[in-house]
């Protein structure tokens, strides 16, 4: 890699799906780079640690050691793409502390890819939250999830106009499949034989979706 994606998993809002985003990602990571640090910055369980044991870590933003300790292990050129899920609880810590230490012109300096994946939503919380992003991440560093888990129709106009990732809604009785703490995205593709099913097709969407913004990231920084 010419440089090292940072992908930063956040919402101001609980149960918008993140930890099944950061979990795909992870995976995806995992799979395509044989190797993958992901940060789980959560209150609530299962988090993502409890999915990804090994190659998870617990961290926090609440106090100055917390923070510092995150930070030596995020911005680094290792060559180790990086994902953190952070819990709504953080969101305003954390990104304070990103304007705090200027993170986007730091990170350019350490040929390091921060990438804002902020889940939309339709609740003025979401809309404030991403008007700040704006103010303070570069626009090609700033991607919206439409997870229509969540949203059930369009995206405020606001989120719309930017860039854009889609998260398909599964069935019920899939998302209920996929949450189980023992279930992996890539161990099913491994084992299930039939292409053709819609987990399978709905995993490979994804997978080739973050495929198409790894890539994107590496172009812009290239």
């Amino acid at each position: 890699m010419s440089v090292t994606p940072v992908y930063i998993i956040c919402s101001p809002r609980p149960q918008v799906g993140k930890t099944l985003l950061a979990r795909l990602l992870s995976e995806f990571l995992l799979l395509k780079n044989g190797t993958v640090t992901s940060f789980d910055i959560n209150l609530k369980e299962p988090s993502l640690l409890d999915y990804l044991p090994r190659t998870t870590e617990t961290a926090d933003v609440i106090d100055t050691y917390g923070k510092m300790q995150l930070m030596d292990r995020v911005i680094v050129d290792d060559g180790v793409a990086k994902v953190i899920d952070l819990g709504y609880h953080a969101f305003d810590e954390f990104f304070k502390m990103c304007d705090e230490i200027g993170l986007m012109k730091e990170a350019l300096r350490r040929r390091v890819a921060p990438v804002i994946l902020f889940v939309g939503d339709t609740d003025r919380v979401s809309a404030r939250a991403y008007e700040m992003l704006q103010q303070q991440i570069l626009p090609n560093s700033l991607v919206v999830v439409d997870n229509e888990f969540v949203v059930r129709g369009e995206l405020p106009p606001a989120m719309a106009r930017g860039r854009r990732l889609a998260l398909r809604a599964l069935p019920v009785f899939l998302k209920t499949y996929i949450d189980r703490l023992n279930f992996s995205f890539t161990g099913y593709l491994r084992q299930e034989k039939d292409s053709s099913t819609e987990l399978h097709q709905w995993i490979r969407r994804n997978y080739t979706t973050f495929r198409d913004l790894e890539i994107s990231v590496m172009l812009q920084r290239s």
